[in-house]
C-alpha cells in the first residue's frame, strides 16, 4: 500500500501556560498542506525499513513509521512488514513532517492488516507517538490546545488560497525553540481573529515562537518580510519553524522569489 504523508500549517501559535507533565499548553489551528512525503507498507517475511530522499538521523529502529508499527504490535499479533519511507518534506521546519508519516504509518497498517480500527482508537495510539500525529489522523482543519493534541472543529476554509513555503536548510530542534519561549496569554482569541477576512489576519494572527527565534536567526523575520513585500496577504512561521508559508489570494499572484539554492520551497493552492 502506498500513501503520501502530507504536512501541515500552523495558523496562529500561543504558547499558554507551562504543564505539571514538562510540557506547554498551546493553541493553534492546524490545516493539511500537500507538501508530501511517500511511504509504502506492504506484508513481508521479515521485518524491514528502507528510507529515501532528505537523510534522516538516528536509527532506523527509532523512526516512527517503525514506532508506530512496534506499537500496534503491542495489541495485536502483527506479521512482518516491509516499509519504505521517501522522505521529501523537511526536517525541524515546523511542518509536522515526521508526526505524519508516523500517523499514515497507522493508518496504513490498519488498512494492510485489515484491524477495522476507529479514527478515535487510531488518534489515542497516535498521541503516544507525538503531540500533533492525531491531527493526520483525520487530516483535516482543526483547533488545536493542550499539548496539541486535544481537539474541537472550526470553520476555516483556504481553499483556492495559494501558498507559498520556503525552508532556509536552518534545523530548529522542538527543544531549543520551546526553550526561547516564555508562555503567556494569547494576544487575540485565534478562533475569532481567523473568522475575520484574511487580509486581516496580519494584525490578528501570530505566533509566539517568531519573536522568540527571529532574534537568533534573523533570516525567519526576512523572509517573512519578502513574502509580504511580494504581496502576501499573510505570512509567519509555521510551527516552532524554521519554515516561512504566505498566503496570497490566488495561483495567479504567487510570486517568483530569488533564494539561495539551498533553499527548499513549495507552492501551489490550498
Amino acid at each position: 500500500m502506498l500513501v503520501f504523508p502530507n504536512a501541515k500549517l500552523n495558523l496562529g501559535l500561543y504558547i499558554t501556560s507551562l504543564r505539571p507533565d514538562g510540557f506547554r499548553n498551546l493553541e493553534s489551528v492546524f490545516v493539511p498542506l500537500p507538501w508530501c512525503d511517500a511511504l509504502e507498507v506492504l506484508p513481508a517475511e521479515t521485518n524491514v525499513l528502507t528510507l529515501s530522499g532528505i537523510p534522516i538521523p538516528g536509527d532506523s529502529a527509532t523512526n516512527l513509521c517503525w514506532r508506530a508499527y512496534e506499537l500496534l504490535r503491542t495489541d495485536f499479533q502483527l506479521p512482518p512488514v516491509q516499509m519504505h519511507l521517501h522522505k521529501a518534506v523537511p526536517i525541524g521546519a515546523g511542518l509536522g513532517g515526521g508526526s505524519s508519516d508516523a500517523a499514515f504509518a497507522l493508518r496504513a497498517l490498519d488498512e494492510v492488516f485489515e484491524l477495522h480500527l476507529s479514527p478515535e482508537r487510531l488518534e489515542d495510539y497516535a498521541r503516544q507517538l507525538g503531540s500533533d500525529c492525531a491531527f493526520f489522523i483525520r487530516n483535516k482543519p482543526i483547533f488545536a490546545y493542550e499539548k496539541g493534541d486535544v481537539f474541537e472543529p472550526i470553520a476555516v476554509s483556504l481553499t483556492g488560497v495559494a501558498c507559498k513555503v520556503i525552508y532556509p536548510g536552518l534545523h530548529i530542534s522542538t527543544a531549543e525553540a520551546y526553550a526561547r519561549v516564555v508562555p503567556r496569554a494569547p494576544r487575540h482569541d485565534l478562533r475569532a481573529s481567523l473568522a475575520q477576512p484574511l487580509e486581516q489576519w496580519r494584525d490578528l494572527v501570530s505566533n509566539d515562537f517568531e519573536e522568540a527565534l527571529t532574534p537568533q536567526y534573523p533570516i525567519l523575520g526576512e523572509l517573512k518580510q519578502a513574502l509580504y513585500t511580494a504581496g502576501a496577504a499573510y505570512a509567519s512561521l509555521s510551527g516552532s519553524g524554521s519554515a516561512v508559508y504566505g498566503l496570497f489570494p490566488d495561483r495567479e499572484t504567487l510570486p517568483k522569489l530569488l533564494l539561495p539554492e539551498e533553499f527548499q520551497v513549495w507552492d501551489g493552492v490550498l
